[in-house]
């Protein structure tokens, strides 16, 4: 590794400046760069990271990209100058499926959206919600069998948005569930396209054409049934009088001085919390049976913890204190396996930063899978060790050396609500359930719009309960 040396004011220029950061020679081969970053971006961001230090610099295709991973500057970044920052051009490409929603807004539009949706996710509402989150977990507990063969994958994306829904929207969408995953995985699959450089000669094509387009056919299609389900829920409550106290409610009331949020600005908000809201979640919660099935002695000392705190039955919002080996156990596989593996931003204007310039229009990138990884921070940081989440293990690391929901003040609206649907789900499913790994598994990290397992992860359930067994 490149040693680097952070200046006392990350925004100085010294007297050696160039004019690059360090970072790789162009490859043997055009385009070489593009295509190992294309194929695994994963390893190649950490490559990047470890060879050449806490700024690279490096060429994708046409573009010109800064990795940053150094706390000091991702907090830079996100916190101090975020205002000479916006969304990458790929998350602008998301509004053809988002609209103008919390992921994609910028500026004015998005601080007057965050303002109207803050208080559906404060600390007293969020603490409403953890009905529909134990109902929820209760239900898929429930519907298991000893033995039993499940993606977990899918049984999670089941139970957050159901989660989701009843609780944002007010909506059962039970019946739905398994259309509505596949129609948001071909979303993802969409949204990958968008941010390659195909999706701009796609853009060349006669309309006609394109829209044959099987992946495009797809996207269509999905689109489509997630836009029935949100007009029809829209439609609904503005049917009966919109009497729910739920954020859907917020939505449809809120007013900005005379004038009351347009049909178009609800759809966006709901389709992104939708979207957002249920999917890094869920996969959170996968990677995070996952890693247990590899701990054994975890996965007992986090069954010692819920059978010692709970004895069998169902936890509330009151007993989350009570549980901090189940949030070690969270804190862990989301260092490991952050559902937001990357975080991206174009400058707006020429940005110094650690002894280089950062031109405008330049493309940043934030990566929590390498700086979570870093072993700077984090001793033996491939191993799965809940105890590094005990409060005197924290004392001197930096606060950007864990980021796995953003920060400053794009940081995730739900970042709260998400920590109680995973304890509780954890909780309800640990206690009954031991899911293990299939013979012969061999899983494969898929860094798409979230970080997930490619095609699924399938598990055998070995119950704890006595009856079952």
């Amino acid at each position: 590794m490149i040693e680097q040396s952070t200046p006392a004011d990350p925004h100085k220029i010294v007297m050696t400046t160039l004019p690059y950061p360090p970072g790789p020679r162009n490859g043997r081969l055009p385009g070489e760069q593009w295509w190992a970053f294309r194929r695994d971006p994963l390893a190649f961001l950490t490559r990047m990271a470890r060879q050449h230090g806490d700024i690279v610099c490096f060429r994708v295709g046409p573009r010109q990209l800064y990795l940053l991973n150094h706390p000091d500057f991702i907090k830079a970044v996100l916190v101090d100058d975020q205002r000479n920052f916006v969304k990458s051009q790929a998350f602008q490409r998301a509004r053809v499926l988002l609209g103008d929603g919390l992921l994609t807004s910028e500026g004015e539009l998005h601080l007057r959206q965050r303002r109207m949706i803050q208080p559906a996710f404060s600390q007293a509402r969020i603490a409403g919600y953890a009905q529909y989150m134990v109902e929820g977990a209760a239900s898929i507990s429930r519907n298991w069998q000893d033995g039993q063969v499940v993606d977990m994958q899918a049984e999670m994306a089941h139970l957050t948005m159901g989660i989701v829904t009843r609780a944002l929207f007010g909506v059962d969408v039970d019946d739905e569930a398994s259309e509505l995953r596949q129609a948001t995985a071909d979303l993802v699959a969409q949204f990958n396209l968008l941010t390659s450089p195909v999706y701009a000669w796609m853009q060349r094509l006669p309309a006609r054409l394109a829209g044959w387009l099987p992946i495009n056919r797809s996207a269509r299609r999905a689109a489509q049934r997630l836009e029935d389900l949100v007009q029809g829920m829209i439609a609904s409550r503005r049917g009966n009088g919109n009497q729910a106290d739920d954020l859907l409610a917020r939505l449809l009331a809120a007013q900005d001085g005379e004038t009351g949020m347009s049909d178009r600005q609800v759809r966006d908000e709901v389709m992104t919390l939708f979207l957002a809201g249920h999917g890094t979640t869920a996969n959170a919660l996968t990677w995070t049976w996952y890693l247990l099935a590899q701990s054994p002695a975890v996965g007992a000392r986090l069954h010692a913890e819920l059978s010692g705190v709970l004895n069998g039955r169902h936890p509330s919002a009151v007993d989350l204190e009570s549980l901090p080996y189940t949030r070690r156990v969270l804190s862990e596989s989301l260092r490991l396996y952050p559902p937001a593996w990357v975080i991206a931003r174009q400058a707006l204007a020429d940005y110094p930063l650690g002894g280089y310039c950062i031109p405008r229009g330049a493309t940043v990138l934030i990566s929590p899978w390498v700086t979570q990884r870093d072993p700077r921070y984090f001793s033996d940081p491939l191993r799965f060790d809940p105890e590094r989440w005990r409060p005197g293990q924290q004392a001197g690391r930096p606060l950007f050396a864990y980021f796995p929901f953003g920060g400053g003040p794009r940081v995730c609206i739900g970042e709260h609500f998400a920590w109680m649907a995973m304890t509780l789900a954890l909780a309800i499913l640990a206690q009954d359930w031991k899911p293990g790994l299939l013979p012969g598994c061999q899983l494969t990290v898929q860094p798409a719009i979230t970080l997930r397992p490619r095609n699924g992860l399938r598990m055998i359930l070995q119950s704890r309960k006595p009856q079952d067994r």
